[in-house]
C-alpha cells in the first residue's frame, strides 16, 4: 500500500470539518520524577462519538458517495469498540444503515452504545481477526461498504486531520505522544506532523504492534496480553501505517500496564478526566519519567477515547 500524503489529509478535512468537533487543547502541568512539565493535552475524546475514530469513519464514507459506491446496505464494519462507535455514529449523522461485527469480548459499555446509536450489533469470534472475517463476508453477501478500524486509506487519513488541527493551535515545536493499536492515528499524524514535529507511538508492553514491527522492520504477528487490549488490541501494524512510517521519523516506547493505570488515574484525580486505560498509555512515560521531555519542543498528548466506564 501506498503511504498517506498531506493533500490525502487537507482533502479528509474538506470533506468532515462541517460534521466534526475541532477538539480543545488543554494547558497542563503534569508531575514527572524531575518535576512538574507543562503538557499540551489535545482533548480528542471530546469528540461525536467518544473518540478520534469518526474523522476517518466520515472521511471513507463521503468519499464513497463522492464516487457512487454507497448502497442501500449502508456500511459494515469489524472493531473492538471504537471505530464501530465510530462508523455508526457518522451514519446515524448521514441516515445510512451501519452494520457492526465485534468481539464476544468487547466491552459492555461499547456494545451498549452501539445498540443506543442504533447499529445493528453482531458479535462473532473472540478476537477482532475473526469479527474482520464475518464483516468481509457480510460485505461481500450485501453489497455494504467495507470499512476497516485502522488500515485503510481514508480512515487514516481521517485520523491525520488531528495534526492540522495542532498545527493551527500550537505554534511551537512539538513532542507528540499518542496510542497505538493498528496504527491508523500514529500514521495519520506523522503524515501530518513529521519531520517538523516529532511524533512517538506509545504501547503497552503487552500489546504492541508498533514496537514489534520497528524492531523486526516490518509489521509482525504479536500477541495480547494487556488491560489496554480492549482499545489497542490489533494483532499486527497496519500495512498503511507502516508505510507512512518507513519513509518519516517515528518514536517508539512501551509502557506497562501499572504505569498506565497510574497515568489514567492521574487524569482522573487531578483533572477529572476520565479516559480508556489504552488512552492513557500515550501520557505514561511522561508521568513515569521514562522519556525527558526536549526544552525546544511542547509535549503534547493525545488524548483519543473516552468510551469507557467511569469505574478503575
Amino acid at each position: 500500500m501506498s503511504p498517506i500524503s498531506v493533500d490525502e489529509i487537507v482533502a479528509a478535512r474538506v470533506r468532515i470539518s462541517s460534521l466534526i468537533r475541532p477538539t480543545p487543547v488543554l494547558h497542563a502541568d503534569i508531575p514527572t520524577p524531575s518535576g512538574p512539565v507543562t503538557v499540551a493535552l489535545k482533548l480528542e475524546y471530546l469528540q461525536r462519538g467518544g473518540s478520534f475514530k469518526i474523522r476517518g469513519s466520515l472521511n471513507a464514507i463521503l468519499h464513497a458517495q463522492e464516487g457512487g459506491r454507497l448502497t442501500d446496505s449502508g456500511v459494515v464494519i469489524a472493531s473492538g469498540g471504537n471505530a464501530a462507535i465510530g462508523a455508526a455514529t457518522a451514519c446515524r449523522m448521514l441516515g445510512l444503515r451501519c452494520s457492526v461485527v465485534v468481539p464476544t469480548t468487547a466491552p459492555g459499555v461499547k456494545v451498549a452504545r452501539l445498540n443506543v446509536l442504533g447499529a445493528d450489533v453482531h458479535q462473532v469470534g473472540d478476537r477482532f481477526a475473526l469479527s474482520a472475517e464475518a464483516a468481509a463476508v457480510m460485505a461481500e453477501q450485501t453489497g455494504a461498504l467495507q470499512l476497516h478500524a485502522y488500515d485503510l486509506p481514508d480512515i487514516v487519513a481521517g485520523a491525520g486531520t488531528i495534526g492540522l488541527e495542532l498545527r493551527e493551535q500550537l505554534d511551537s515545536p512539538l513532542d507528540v505522544f499518542v496510542a497505538v493499536g493498528g496504527g491508523g492515528l500514529v500514521g495519520g499524524l506523522v503524515a501530518a506532523l513529521a519531520p517538523e514535529h516529532e511524533v512517538t507511538g506509545v504501547e503497552p508492553v503487552g500489546a504492541s504492534a508498533l514496537h514489534q514491527a520497528l524492531a523486526a522492520g516490518s509489521p509482525v504477528p504479536v500477541d495480547l496480553d494487556s488491560i489496554a487490549s480492549d482499545s489497542l488490541g490489533a494483532t499486527q501494524l497496519g500495512e498503511i501505517c507502516w508505510d507512512t512510517i518507513s519513509a518519516l521519523p517515528i518514536g517508539s516506547i512501551t509502557v506497562t500496564d501499572d504505569e498506565l493505570i497510574a497515568a489514567r488515574n492521574l487524569l482522573w484525580d487531578e483533572f477529572r478526566i476520565v479516559v480508556e486505560h489504552g488512552t492513557a498509555a500515550a501520557l505514561a512515560p511522561l508521568l513515569s519519567g521514562a522519556v525527558e521531555p526536549d526544552p525546544g519542543r511542547l509535549p503534547c498528548v493525545i488524548l483519543c477515547g473516552a468510551n469507557t466506564s467511569v469505574t478503575p
